[in-house]
Protein backbone atom coordinates (compact mmCIF):
# COMPACT_ATOMS: atom_id res chain seq x y z
CA UNK A 1 0.00 0.00 0.00
CA UNK A 2 1.41 3.40 -1.05
CA UNK A 3 0.94 6.30 1.62
CA UNK A 4 1.20 9.97 0.34
CA UNK A 5 3.08 12.65 2.14
CA UNK A 6 -0.48 13.62 3.87
CA UNK A 7 -0.98 10.47 5.64
CA UNK A 8 2.74 9.93 6.81
CA UNK A 9 2.52 13.65 8.32
CA UNK A 10 -0.79 12.23 9.93
CA UNK A 11 1.21 8.84 11.10
CA UNK A 12 4.44 11.11 12.60
CA UNK A 13 1.80 13.34 14.25
CA UNK A 14 -0.10 10.42 15.94
CA UNK A 15 3.45 8.57 16.36
CA UNK A 16 4.54 11.71 18.68
CA UNK A 17 0.86 12.41 20.73
CA UNK A 18 1.17 8.83 21.75
CA UNK A 19 4.81 9.20 22.96
CA UNK A 20 5.43 9.83 26.58
CA UNK A 21 8.42 11.96 27.18
CA UNK A 22 9.83 12.99 30.18
CA UNK A 23 11.88 16.40 30.99
CA UNK A 24 13.98 17.73 33.99
CA UNK A 25 12.12 21.08 34.71
CA UNK A 26 13.56 24.17 36.24
CA UNK A 27 11.62 27.35 36.76
CA UNK A 28 13.20 30.48 38.15
CA UNK A 29 11.24 34.05 39.74
CA UNK A 30 8.34 34.50 39.41
CA UNK A 31 7.25 30.84 37.99
CA UNK A 32 9.07 29.17 40.75
CA UNK A 33 6.92 30.90 42.96
CA UNK A 34 3.47 30.27 41.12
CA UNK A 35 4.74 26.43 40.56
CA UNK A 36 6.23 26.25 44.14
CA UNK A 37 9.35 24.16 43.53
CA UNK A 38 12.63 24.58 41.81
CA UNK A 39 13.36 21.34 39.54
CA UNK A 40 11.85 18.93 39.28
CA UNK A 41 10.80 15.93 36.83
CA UNK A 42 7.14 16.33 34.53
CA UNK A 43 5.91 13.09 32.03
CA UNK A 44 4.24 14.59 29.18
CA UNK A 45 2.42 12.89 26.00
CA UNK A 46 4.52 14.00 22.84
CA UNK A 47 7.65 15.06 21.97
CA UNK A 48 8.05 18.65 21.05
CA UNK A 49 8.05 21.86 23.07
CA UNK A 50 4.81 23.23 22.48
CA UNK A 51 2.98 19.80 23.46
CA UNK A 52 4.94 20.30 26.76
CA UNK A 53 3.93 23.63 27.34
CA UNK A 54 0.43 22.48 26.71
CA UNK A 55 0.42 19.83 29.65
CA UNK A 56 2.44 22.01 31.76
CA UNK A 57 -0.01 25.20 31.05
CA UNK A 58 -2.85 22.59 31.81
CA UNK A 59 -1.30 21.64 35.54
CA UNK A 60 0.24 25.00 36.12
CA UNK A 61 -1.31 28.28 35.56
CA UNK A 62 1.78 30.16 34.59
CA UNK A 63 1.15 30.29 31.00
CA UNK A 64 0.39 34.56 30.69
CA UNK A 65 3.54 35.04 32.61
CA UNK A 66 5.61 33.65 29.63
CA UNK A 67 3.77 33.20 26.14
CA UNK A 68 2.94 36.56 24.36
CA UNK A 69 -0.28 36.78 22.78
CA UNK A 70 0.71 39.90 20.83
CA UNK A 71 3.86 41.64 19.92
CA UNK A 72 3.46 44.36 21.80
CA UNK A 73 3.25 41.97 24.69
CA UNK A 74 6.87 40.43 23.78
CA UNK A 75 8.61 43.92 23.62
CA UNK A 76 9.27 46.30 26.13
CA UNK A 77 9.88 50.45 25.66
CA UNK A 78 13.13 51.34 25.58
CA UNK A 79 14.40 48.76 23.42
CA UNK A 80 16.93 49.84 21.21
CA UNK A 81 15.94 49.83 17.05
CA UNK A 82 17.78 46.80 15.43
CA UNK A 83 20.16 47.96 12.67
CA UNK A 84 19.67 46.03 9.08
CA UNK A 85 23.00 45.32 8.49
CA UNK A 86 23.66 43.09 11.83
CA UNK A 87 26.05 40.62 11.47
CA UNK A 88 25.07 36.68 11.61
CA UNK A 89 21.65 35.26 12.06
CA UNK A 90 18.79 36.64 14.22
CA UNK A 91 15.62 34.71 14.73
CA UNK A 92 12.17 35.58 16.32
CA UNK A 93 9.44 33.09 17.44
CA UNK A 94 6.26 33.96 15.06
CA UNK A 95 3.51 36.45 16.81
CA UNK A 96 1.60 33.92 19.58
CA UNK A 97 4.89 31.82 19.55
CA UNK A 98 6.79 34.68 21.64
CA UNK A 99 7.45 34.84 25.59
CA UNK A 100 6.77 37.86 27.05
CA UNK A 101 9.68 40.94 27.37
CA UNK A 102 12.02 39.67 29.92
CA UNK A 103 10.69 35.83 30.27
CA UNK A 104 12.55 33.02 28.24
CA UNK A 105 11.98 29.23 27.70
CA UNK A 106 14.81 27.43 26.89
CA UNK A 107 15.71 23.84 25.85
CA UNK A 108 19.45 22.29 27.08
CA UNK A 109 20.39 25.99 27.74
CA UNK A 110 19.70 27.13 24.61
CA UNK A 111 16.78 29.85 23.97
CA UNK A 112 13.66 28.27 21.84
CA UNK A 113 13.91 30.80 19.31
CA UNK A 114 17.42 29.91 18.35
CA UNK A 115 16.43 25.97 18.30
CA UNK A 116 13.07 25.42 16.01
CA UNK A 117 10.59 27.80 18.74
CA UNK A 118 8.07 25.37 19.56
CA UNK A 119 8.04 23.01 17.23
CA UNK A 120 12.12 21.50 19.13
CA UNK A 121 11.91 18.20 19.60
CA UNK A 122 12.01 17.25 23.33
CA UNK A 123 14.22 13.75 24.32
CA UNK A 124 13.78 11.83 28.22
CA UNK A 125 16.03 13.60 30.21
CA UNK A 126 15.95 16.77 27.96
CA UNK A 127 16.02 19.99 30.69
CA UNK A 128 13.28 22.84 30.03
CA UNK A 129 13.79 26.15 31.67
CA UNK A 130 10.96 28.68 32.48
CA UNK A 131 12.10 32.03 33.28
CA UNK A 132 10.31 34.85 33.99
CA UNK A 133 12.81 36.91 36.53
CA UNK A 134 12.22 39.40 39.18
CA UNK A 135 13.08 42.23 37.95
CA UNK A 136 13.24 45.51 40.93
CA UNK A 137 13.62 49.41 39.68
CA UNK A 138 14.44 52.10 42.19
Amino acid sequence: MQTTTGDSDAARQHDAASTQTTVTVKCTGHVRTEVGQPRFEFTFEGDTLRSFLTAFFEEYDVADMLIAETEAEATTRGWAKVDEDLPGNWYKNPEGEQTRAYARVCVNGQFNELLDGLDTHLDDGDRVALIYPFVYCV
